[in-house]
């Protein structure tokens, strides 16, 4: 953990992502950087990822999470789920919330589509074709701008680990609760 016992504030997110780029340079040595992709999650993740794989001389990629909303507060995410179907629940928050199994189905359903929809428009491909990359021996960088839950990222790097046999998972967020 790089900042683990630091705390900044940052301008923005060009700023903060300039200062991770800079902070990576020591932990992803040159030699591993030709087999390195940096990740970024859209929208604002997408911008933060732009700038450190510039740093670093890396390749991008989007990879597109969805979150799973409270039915009765769409910005409160109970969970996250990907287009591969790798989702992740807080099952202590849906029990105190007492969401239905029925309706976090048809949540994930309706995410999942989502995740297909932004793909499309995104990548410009079909997720219901296997045409992604394959990060086998690589070392990936997945970022975001900030972490409210954490279920986007969680999920993300679930997904890429179960799909892939990594060199190496880096998370990078500029912005997280503390613990």
């Amino acid at each position: 953990m790089i900042f683990g016992k630091f705390q900044f504030k940052f301008k923005d997110r060009v700023t903060a992502a300039s200062i991770l780029g800079e902070s990576l340079k020591d932990k992803v040595k040159s030699e591993e950087r030709r087999s390195t992709v940096v990740l970024g999650i859209p929208r604002g993740g997408v911008i933060t990822a732009d700038i450190v794989a510039k740093k670093l001389s890396c390749a991008l990629d989007i990879i597109i999470p969805r979150k799973l909303t409270d039915p009765h507060n769409k910005e409160h995410a109970i969970g996250a789920i990907m287009g591969d179907g790798t989702v992740y629940v807080d099952q202590e928050l849906t029990n105190h919330l007492q969401i239905s199994s029925e309706y976090l189905e048809r949540e994930k359903q309706h995410q999942i589509e989502e995740v297909k929809r932004r793909t499309a428009l995104y990548v410009g491909v079909d997720l219901d074709v296997d045409n992604s990359q394959n990060f086998d021996n690589k070392t990936v960088i997945l970022v975001d701008d900030g972490a409210a839950t954490g279920a986007t990222i969680l999920v993300a790097a679930r997904s890429i680990k179960r799909r892939f046999k990594l060199k190496r998972l880096i998370i990078v967020l500029p912005v997280a609760p503390k613990a």
